[in-house]
């Protein structure tokens, strides 16, 4: 069986799309025929070496997506044949297999990791994929992998309905998106969407930001006490990836209680400071790990709340590209975009310019 994949070759360049043989799946393992696959900061950071040294190239790339189950192997038991499926690199329960090799057509080997979702056939480990109910479409079905459940988990899981008055999220990309999504439907009053492109911005303000912040104009946290009439924000959600905005976003949380959540990544090394003071004076910081998702009882929940029409997921939905143009769709998540990237494998979708 063959598979269209696109391969990180070399670090720095451009992806390969090539045809590879699916190998036999092994105990524990899931093929998935992919419907879309969403495209996040993740893939840019390990394309670009940002992760530290890569000593699994060729490998392939992808951890969002959503599909449909075409076998299983051995003692597999969490879904079968014909279940649309969400993939998520968040483990859940079920067999981990940790990595699988496809073979070029000249006998070499493309590494894969447990999860893979640039590609059209996809061999995943059991634990890595979450059975979806009917009427779920597959192109919303992709964000459950990765920014829904990080985004809006975050502020679902960290913030109690009713008690925030206010909450500032600092990039407004995918996961960035999802956050601001689940503080409107959980009636957060005042959210302050902060991000230095200004359509994402207007993204932002038609998802739901009563207050927008271009952090390329300078003064965030002069306009964010501006706005909180100097008391500074109950809640920041921090999934820039920038030092300077996680720094900012800790000094944007209220004395006596207010809290920052990060979840961005900088570049492997990279620190932020703090003032110890802060800490003295009430304010918060935690890290959230892929906004503390059971995948097998949270998605589920996920999908309930969009059936009932409580999660607008699919006003996340940006530009769609076809595996062909992944490049092209790369290139524009690396000088901004609004609203989620998703590939969608079908071969007649083209890339919007």
């Amino acid at each position: 069986m063959k598979t269209l994949a696109a391969v990180l070759e070399k670090i720095n360049n451009p992806l390969r799309i090539e045809e590879l043989t699916v190998p036999e799946l092994k105990h524990g393992q899931v093929l998935v025929k992919i419907a879309y696959s969403g495209i996040c900061h993740s893939q840019l950071n390990e394309i670009g070496g940002l992760k530290g040294e890569d000593r699994f190239l060729p490998h392939t790339l992808g951890h969002e997506g959503s599909g449909v189950v075409a076998a299983i192997g051995e003692s597999v038991k969490k879904v079968k044949v014909g279940d649309l499926v969400v993939l998520t690199w968040l483990k859940g329960s079920g067999i981990d297999v940790p990595s699988c090799q496809y073979l070029k057509g000249n006998g070499g080997i493309v590494n894969s990791g447990a999860i893979s979702t640039f590609l059209t056939k996809a061999v995943v480990s059991e634990n890595r994929v979450v059975r979806i109910p009917d009427g779920i479409p597959l192109k919303e079905a992709a964000l459950f992998g990765c920014a829904i459940p990080t985004g809006a988990g975050i502020v679902i899981k960290a913030i109690k309905k009713g008690y925030a008055n206010s909450i500032a999220i600092f990039g407004l990309g995918g996961i960035g998106l999802s956050a601001l999504l689940a503080a409107r439907m959980i009636g957060v009053p005042s959210i302050i969407g902060v991000d230095k492109f200004e359509y994402k911005l207007e993204k932002a303000r038609q998802l739901g930001a009563t207050d927008i912040i271009n952090a390329k104009k300078g003064g965030v946290l002069s306009c964010i006490m501006e706005i909180t009439a100097g008391k500074g924000v109950d809640y920041a959600v921090e999934c820039s990836g920038s030092r300077a905005m996680m720094e900012a976003a800790f000094q944007s949380v209220r004395d006596k209680g207010g809290l920052c959540i990060i979840t961005g990544n900088l570049p492997q090394g990279d620190k932020i400071s703090i003032d110890p003071f802060n800490l003295i004076k009430g304010k918060g910081i935690v890290g959230a790990w892929g906004g503390g998702t059971n995948p097998d009882i949270d998605i589920p929940m996920y999908a309930d709340l969009y059936l009932s029409g409580k999660l607008k997921i699919g006003e996340l939905i940006g530009d769609m590209c076809s595996l062909s143009n992944i490049n092209k769709a790369l290139n524009k998540l690396k000088k901004g975009t609004g609203g989620r990237i998703l590939i969608n494998m079908g071969p007649s979708q083209r890339f919007k310019k």
